[in-house]
């Protein structure tokens, strides 16, 4: 599925989520499923929403951050003494307040390339400043609660394998890209940038890791983790959804230390994201395209029975217009942003 043109994956998607439309009799249904989160996560949503309204246990999950607009001459400046303010040290990741699959997030090690990044950055627009975490593993966790059930559940972890290269002692980092039609792909993008030196010529064996994040668009490898769902996980994620204002739906990205620390429920938040959250363990290449889109068709049912269950408590999809006008400044947004890396 993996393989697929973007727009080609999103024909089938648009066939159901139109006949879904036209069951429920609403185009934006979903847009409910989230009350407390803007269009309910589907496009336009902003990563400190969701961290503004959690209550203490699910906050003290999350990695220390602080938010900056980048107003004026002294944004750098007002960056550093927040930083400072809350205990922050480099390196620290910094990403768009709205953003979508990665795009504007950077690893940032010192003042002068926090300086270029908000040189860089829309003005006016929110960011926000994330301590690095060190662990090695990065998983999606899936989550889903019906309106008025006490008790959530996981409906699918992904493991995010972060694109490298192995060296063979001869070739150079940009050779073995070359070599890659994934990596090949990534590294011609002009939204993402690897974080190495292309001349380097590691040694037979050695793994060079190219990007701090784990997407497609940057070379990343998706695996379907969902066998990875213990009680003890599941107990964590749905103290944690719990703990937010009206939470239904959404994925939990997270760091971890080990699988088996994983399963126990001893992670890192990094960010969460709501409705828009799309299936994508089932892009896992072990998948048939029959079996991926059995899993995204069925993710899809479940946004749109949420929606409909919280749109009988009251609470309104928003229009079709108004969604639209999101999606279009995020994708505005979205090009305006440095290169990830």
């Amino acid at each position: 599925m993996e393989c697929l043109p973007k727009w080609l994956n999103l024909i089938p998607m648009v066939v159901q989520w139109c006949w879904l439309a036209l069951r429920y009799r609403s185009l934006t249904l979903p847009s409910a499923a989230n009350p407390a989160i803007t269009t309910g996560g589907l496009v336009g949503d902003g990563k400190a929403e969701y961290f503004a309204g959690m209550g203490q246990h699910a906050r003290s999950m999350v990695a220390p951050f602080v938010m900056l607009q980048t107003k004026g001459g002294d944004t750098l400046e007002r960056a550093l003494m927040r930083m400072h303010v809350a205990g922050l040290t480099f390196p620290v990741v910094v990403k768009p307040d709205r953003g979508w699959c990665g795009f504007g997030v950077q690893r940032i090690d010192n003042t002068p390339q926090l300086a270029v990044y908000l040189a860089g950055y829309p003005r006016g627009e929110p960011l926000m400043l994330q301590r690095h975490l060190d662990d090695a593993g990065e998983a999606g966790i899936f989550y889903m609660r019906m309106p008025g059930q006490i008790c959530g559940r996981i409906c699918g972890i992904l493991l995010r394998h972060y694109p490298q290269v192995i060296g063979d002692g001869v070739s150079t980092v940009l050779q073995l890209i070359d070599a890659d039609p994934r990596l090949r792909r990534a590294y011609r993008s002009r939204w993402h940038r690897f974080r190495c030196d292309p001349a380097l010529v590691p040694l037979a064996g050695q793994s060079v890791r190219l990007s701090l994040i784990g997407s497609i668009r940057a070379g990343g490898r998706y695996e379907d983790g969902s066998a990875l769902a213990s009680d003890e996980l599941a107990a964590s994620i749905d103290a944690i959804a719990r703990d937010m204002p009206q939470f239904h739906v959404g994925r939990f990205d997270v760091r971890y230390a080990s699988l088996a620390d994983l399963r126990l429920g001893q992670f890192c938040i990094m960010e969460v994201n709501g409705a828009g959250s799309e299936a994508v363990y089932a892009w896992d290449p072990k998948y048939s395209l029959r079996e991926a889109y059995r899993m995204v068709f069925a993710k899809q049912r479940m946004l749109f029975e949420i929606g409909a269950a919280n749109r009988a408590r009251g609470h309104r999809p928003v229009g079709p217009l108004v969604l639209g006008r999101h999606f279009l400044r995020q994708q505005k947004l979205i090009r305006a942003y440095p290169p990830s890396n």
